[in-house]
């Protein structure tokens, strides 16, 4: 058994040998959530009694897992940038192209990040889930629920034995965000000025609680910062101003990808600037190329594989599931003794469609979570419609307790998130569903994460 089904084992021991003082705690922990800043447009965020408790080990773990993949990403973009053929692999439209394609102005290929994971608990074997560049979100749910959890019994006897960390998810990207910033100011010939950050987003879709702990967090460095909708920035003279006139420095930018492009008409002023180099974006759009879920297929392409070393094709293979575009041609490829698309059909629980360019879950279908008659309906309506088929993989369970449902104890598929600033491992975002799948779309809730230090 490995340490850290130990120690949550340990923790769970605690919360079921006092089952009444827990579901107590349960509404204090409750009662600090419904208070706190865990809000997405007013609604509050969900977990469970039992957090995330993992240790040393995993950290690093996670830091050479990080180290080993943008590695690969930096391969891949830079042949993005060079082999027209490659780009073809990604069939990002023109203007995308365009955007992606333009002279860096920083190292950094990927700012910020987090790399959805599901984590074998025992082996520490791991398949990769998502790779989310644009709009990067969930660090204060982290931080609020880690308050939350620590109002409770359970945690205050758990740390009389154990010294617990968290991670501090805000202060750490202002200092990631001003390396990048340095960089940019070297490479322009810029000299150093208290320079004014813009946090946007198309405020409809904002996690606007956390954009403004961003902004704090800004502020508190000594920067000028402000939380603006990305529609109402304005390109002229040679600088991008918020809507109140102020010249900005650095965009932080939360709006994704696919949400600029289809209203791209209505942010050309901030494209404008980006195009000119009036302002050092944060992340640059050149993220797309490992955002976007072709990057799973394209990890496995043979142009791929000529870039990568042994162990780094080795890599790929061990932890990227097996992916290809959902359509006519792939589905008559020969796959084991059948063609892949009978295997898809007969075993539905083995695979998952996904859209090209979303997020949220949005327009996922696992075959695990629908009828044969539903999985097929869904194949026939999403067939050569810009989905991606992908081997689906199987949570990692654990068990937990839902006191605001019932005092009994179930198994929760698990979902780890890592932070990655300017390209290091920060952090860690869990998250818990009833269901195999764990998505908005189903019963998906956060947990905090602690590292256990003794």
């Amino acid at each position: 058994m490995s340490k850290i089904t130990q120690i949550y084992n340990e923790y769970v021991d605690i919360v079921r040998s006092d089952m009444p003082q827990a579901k107590k705690s349960a509404q204090d922990m409750l009662d600090y959530i419904l208070n706190s800043t865990a809000k997405y447009h007013g609604r509050c965020v969900k977990s469970l009694h039992v957090p995330k408790l993992i240790t040393d080990e995993e950290v690093e773990l996670f830091k050479n897992l990080v180290t080993t993949l943008y590695g690969i990403f930096d391969k891949v973009i830079a042949e993005y940038m060079v082999n027209s053929e490659y780009r073809k692999l990604f069939g990002f439209d023109k203007r995308l192209e365009e955007l992606i394609m333009r002279k860096p102005v920083y190292s950094s290929n990927i700012p910020i990040a987090r790399v959805d994971i599901f984590l074998d608990e025992n082996t520490h074997d791991f398949k990769f889930c998502e790779f989310n560049t644009d709009g990067t979100s969930a660090m204060n749910e982290d931080r609020e629920l880690c308050k939350a959890v620590a109002v409770t019994q359970a945690f205050r006897k758990f740390t009389e034995k154990h010294r617990v960390r968290t991670f501090e998810l805000f202060d750490s990207w202002v200092d990631a965000a001003t390396d990048i910033y340095r960089d940019y100011c070297s490479r322009k010939n810029i000299g150093a000025h208290k320079a004014t950050v813009c946090i946007t987003d198309f405020m409809e879709s904002a996690t606007e609680n956390e954009f403004n702990i961003f902004r704090e967090a800004f502020e508190n460095a000594g920067y000028n910062a402000y939380v603006c909708e990305i529609r109402e920035l304005r390109h002229h003279d040679g600088k991008l101003y918020t809507p109140d006139g102020h010249v900005i420095d650095i965009v932080y930018r939360r709006a994704v990808t696919s949400d600029i492009m289809a209203h791209y008409d209505e942010v050309t002023q901030f494209i404008d600037a980006v195009k000119e180099e009036d302002v050092c974006l944060l992340g640059d759009f050149r993220t797309q190329i490992v955002h976007n879920k072709m990057i799973y297929k394209v990890l496995h392409d043979d142009m791929t594989k000529k870039l990568l070393t042994d162990d780094e094709q080795s890599y790929v293979e061990a932890h990227v599931p097996y992916t290809v575009v959902f359509n006519d041609e792939s589905l008559g490829r020969k796959y084991s003794d059948t063609t892949l698309g009978e295997a898809v059909t007969g075993n539905r629980e083995g695979w998952i469609i996904k859209p090209e360019d979303s997020y949220g879950s949005k327009g996922v279908h696992a075959g695990v979570e629908c009828t044969q008659e539903e999985w097929e309906n869904f194949l026939k309506e999403n067939i050569n419609k810009g989905y991606i088929l992908q081997e689906f993989v199987h949570p990692y369970k654990t068990e937990n307790v839902d006191f605001s449902k019932d005092d009994d104890w179930h198994l929760y598929s698990n979902l780890t998130g890592l932070f990655v600033y300017n390209g290091k491992f920060a952090g860690v975002y869990s998250r818990i569903s009833a269901c195999e799948m764990i998505s908005t779309q189903y019963s998906e809730m956060s947990i905090p994460t602690f590292v256990v230090e003794a």
